[in-house]
């Protein structure tokens, strides 16, 4: 792509320059990753550029972090070119609505391996509370019912519904990174922290990204059911997606055989369905799996 940024280029240079890139209809979308699919990588080029605008605006998101803007639209740019090798053009969305999730784990990944997480084992639950632990604090503080003291972790894990002692055990990692929001920043000094402070609410492209997150784990779940013999299939149904799952007693009453029998048959078919949910993991990055523990 012609825009780019390196250390010498100034950040509005490059909005200005990513701004010169015109947006696409839905119809031009669709007909740009159709070529895409089939080796047109100008209709690739077209798609990235187009969307450069969003990655940006997102990106912003994450500034408090105290990175440099011009790495964080950098992971930014490589989740958006992710996400447009995976698109699939008939699933009838936006590329932006799904490349959204892309983008922010990317981001994310970046924040995280600068903070020096990722070699303490992080498990998605820990990135999750990584990044809401600020803004929850800030939304207890805001609240008035501290008293003017700081918030202590036992407030913060209510209201993220996690254990105090998680909450105390990221704050310890996250201790040697801790910034003022109100510390100036940027070339010019003339904007703090605070300025690019993401919003609390939910935007729409975030819940379409979930949706579409969501839509992709199912259809792999699915998928990988299906690779599992009927009796497998309908143990993992019954003891594991059902809201009413079945007992084991139940299980082995069922198929004829003792329950010990439907323990062990249980356990060969959550091992095989977490083979078939490996690949899964790897590109979305879930613990989709977790309930089969």
């Amino acid at each position: 792509m012609q825009a780019s940024l390196t250390s010498t280029d100034s950040l509005s240079t490059y909005l200005s320059e990513i701004n010169q890139y015109p947006l696409l209809t839905q119809q031009e979308e669709q007909a740009l990753a159709r070529s895409f699919r089939q080796g047109d990588l100008q209709a690739g080029h077209r798609l990235v550029t187009s969307n450069l605008r969003f990655v940006v605006k997102v990106a912003y998101e994450y500034r408090s972090y105290g990175l440099r803007m011009s790495d964080l639209i950098q992971e930014a740019n490589i989740g958006l070119m992710k996400a447009v090798q995976k698109f699939d053009p008939d699933k009838g969305i936006r590329l932006i609505s799904y490349a959204v999730w892309w983008i922010r784990a990317y981001i994310q990944g970046y924040v995280l391996k600068n903070w020096s997480l990722v070699k303490l084992g992080t498990t998605q639950a820990q990135r999750r509370l990584f990044f809401a632990l600020a803004r929850t604090r800030r939304e207890l503080e805001k609240q008035g019912n501290t008293d003017g003291n700081i918030v202590n972790a036992e407030e913060i894990a209510r209201k993220l519904n996690v254990k105090a002692s998680e909450v105390r055990e990221m704050e310890q990692r996250m201790g040697g990174r801790d910034l003022s929001l109100d510390a100036p920043m940027g070339e010019d000094g003339d904007a703090t922290h605070m300025d690019f402070v993401a919003s609390d609410s939910v935007s729409q492209a975030d819940e379409v990204a979930d949706r579409q997150e969501a839509d992709l784990a199912r259809t792999r779940i699915q998928q990988a059911l299906q690779r599992l013999d009927p009796r497998e299939r309908f143990i993992i149904e019954k003891r594991v997606m059902s809201d009413s799952e079945m007992t084991l007693s139940e299980l082995g009453e069922h198929f004829g055989f003792s329950r010990e029998r439907a323990r062990q048959l249980e356990i060969r078919a959550k091992d095989k369905l977490k083979a078939e949910l490996a690949t899964l993991m790897a590109e979305v990055g879930g613990d989709q799996a977790s309930m089969l523990g």
